[in-house]
């Protein structure tokens, strides 16, 4: 089982969040592309971090969108969006190449990723986008999302992904972080919901119970106390016989 986190999501001259303590406990990390947060030397600074602990690198781009942290969605046509997530992708490859490194995976952020739930064009511009840049990336998404509908057409390799720090609706859809209780802070909470989706079992949701297939599980660095969080998860999912281990 994968463990990854969003991650870099800071800028240079306004650092924050825990980065140093929370990239080490993961197998793969989700870095920031500049759209939303992070800037040329936050991504340089993430992805070394990343290679001295280990962690498979994964591209993490976003609809243009500083001032909401890219959790606002945007009207984009189609090469607009393709034309963005080339350009995030690519800075980050070559931040990682660089750096001696390479890119495994991406993973959209924020509303670009919730969008591309349902709406298959959005889906589509963003696989298309993989696909010319690089049909080895792997990407990340909602189990049975238009995301990986548009990656089994054009034959991109697919993760599944489940949140221990969301809480889920009965259709397998995130509920809205304006819903109160959207984000889990209970961290007995997190855990359980984190060793219920990597057995698929049935775990309870904001209106009713579900089960969700994955391959990876995902903690973000945003939430507070995501170090301490990851830190249990990874040992919780190890201690029911389960090896964490990078996608690629």
């Amino acid at each position: 089982m994968d463990l990854n986190g969003d991650v870099g999501e800071y800028f240079a001259s306004n650092k924050h969040g825990r980065d140093q303590e929370l990239i080490p406990l993961l197998s793969s990390a989700n870095v920031a592309c500049g759209f939303h947060a992070g800037d040329p030397v936050s991504m340089a600074e993430t992805v070394a971090r990343c290679l001295a602990a280990g962690v498979s690198i994964g591209a993490h781009p976003s609809y243009p969108d500083q001032a909401g942290f890219g959790r606002r969605y945007m009207e984009m046509t189609s090469a607009e969006l393709r034309a963005a997530i080339i350009y995030q992708v690519s800075a980050l490859e070559g931040t990682a190449r660089a750096t001696g490194g390479a890119l495994r995976h991406v993973k959209a952020h924020g509303a670009l990723y919730n969008r591309m739930f349902a709406d298959s064009s959005e889906a589509r511009a963003f696989v298309e986008a993989i696909a010319q840049l690089d049909d080895r990336l792997v990407i990340l998404g909602q189990p049975g999302s238009a995301a990986e509908a548009e990656a089994e057409r054009l034959g991109i390799r697919f993760a599944r992904e489940g949140f221990a720090d969301r809480r889920y609706r009965q259709d397998g859809t995130l509920t809205p972080r304006a819903v109160a209780g959207a984000v889990i802070d209970d961290l007995n909470e997190q855990v359980a919901q984190a060793v219920a989706l990597a057995r698929g079992e049935i775990f309870r949701g904001a209106d009713g119970m579900l089960r969700l297939d994955v391959d990876t599980i995902c903690v973000h660095g945003d939430t507070p106390g995501a170090a301490r969080a990851a830190r249990a998860i990874r040992e919780a999912l190890v201690g029911v016989g389960l090896e964490i281990e990078p996608l690629c």
